[in-house]
């Protein structure tokens, strides 16, 4: 028995390549046969998505979640590998605060300014605080979070906080602030709902346009700078020793990362946006070794999640936001099987 055993081992050592690609081909047949078992379910959903197409929203969100997908994968990359992927998460709390305070401004009334203030003045700064601030949530938020991302990349930098400690009074304190102010005035509505969790229909014709300038600056910013980038991601100090302004970059990648979270936030959710600057990098990096395979691979990742996320949210009626996480986490599982398999080999 015990020959039999070891026998059997060494064909399975021998042959284990062919059996990762027999497994992987396999898997394919499989997937196959049951697209072809349910040819006439596919073509249902198909009609349904091309119906769904139809719609302005849809259009709007496909437009503004697609370039987002793009510009979280390509700074996620360069986040993860210098361990400050949590920014994402921090900085989206710090939106959901501004998002709630420009909510607020919106229930401002002469009456209640501070008595102290001149008739004139208290009434002009409700008028701003009801027709500017709160007429323009998304440049008000946008303005907020790149401050906030100077001021976590200042105290990251001080030798009292380090950068996860920083993240975490940031984000927990504009949490805080943001529930706090929600609670005081409009409660948790749906509006606050969409802020925290998502959804496609919280995009406005002119958020769009913002949404789409924005991403496409971005992304024009990221391969103007591609190289530098690189450059202060592996190796920070010798960037900075060979002539590169390693902080002027470090900022840039913060500011795109803010513009990135403020512009998804909408679609995601401030709970779900650093989801896709995490994922789509992790994921690549399963397989992938060079940065430059690792971008590409994540930037086609994650806009593929972003529209199957889509395809299945509008089939199904779930949470957009949940439902492009869930194919991350699809998609990771599967980089991370056939890393396994291509590791071994």
């Amino acid at each position: 028995m015990a020959d039999w055993r070891k026998q059997f081992r060494a064909f399975c050592q021998k042959h284990r390549r062919a059996f990762g690609w027999w497994g992987l081909a396999g898997l394919a047949i499989a997937l196959l046969a049951f697209v072809l078992w349910n040819a006439s379910g596919m073509k249902t959903a198909a009609a349904e998505l091309a119906a769904y197409a139809q719609y302005r929203f849809i259009q709007r969100a496909l437009v503004v979640g697609i370039l987002v997908s793009l510009c979280a994968a390509l700074l996620g990359v360069s986040l993860v590998l210098k361990r400050f992927s949590m920014i994402g998460d921090g900085l989206s709390h710090v939106g959901f605060g501004a998002l709630s305070i420009a909510t607020a401004c919106g229930y401002a009334t002469a009456e209640a300014m501070p008595g102290f203030l001149p008739e004139g003045v208290r009434v002009a700064l409700a008028g701003f605080l009801k027709n500017g601030i709160s007429q323009n949530t998304l440049a008000f938020t946008l303005i907020v979070v790149i401050l906030f991302a100077f001021l976590l990349l200042r105290l990251s930098e001080s030798s009292a906080i380090k950068g996860d400690s920083a993240i975490a009074i940031l984000s927990t304190g504009a949490l805080a602030m943001g529930v706090l102010v929600t609670s005081f005035t409009s409660g948790m509505n749906t509006d606050v709902y969409n802020y925290l969790f998502g959804s496609i229909l919280a995009m406005s014709a002119t958020d769009v346009f913002l949404s789409v300038g924005l991403s496409v600056a971005v992304l024009a910013l990221f391969l103007l700078f591609y190289n530098k980038i690189f450059a202060v991601t592996f190796d920070e100090n010798f960037a900075a020793a060979t002539g590169t302004p390693a902080k002027a970059y470090k900022m840039l990648m913060a500011v795109l990362a803010a513009v990135t979270i403020v512009v998804g936030m909408r679609m995601m959710g401030t709970m779900l946006i650093s989801s896709l600057i995490i994922f789509p990098a992790l994921t690549s990096m399963r397989v992938f070794r060079r940065f430059r395979q690792v971008v590409f691979s994540a930037a086609a990742v994650s806009v593929a999640c972003f529209v199957a996320g889509m395809a299945l949210s509008c089939l199904y009626s779930f949470p957009t936001g949940a439902s492009i996480v869930l194919m991350n986490l699809i998609a990771f599982a599967l980089f991370s099987a056939l890393g396994a398999i291509r590791s071994k080999n």
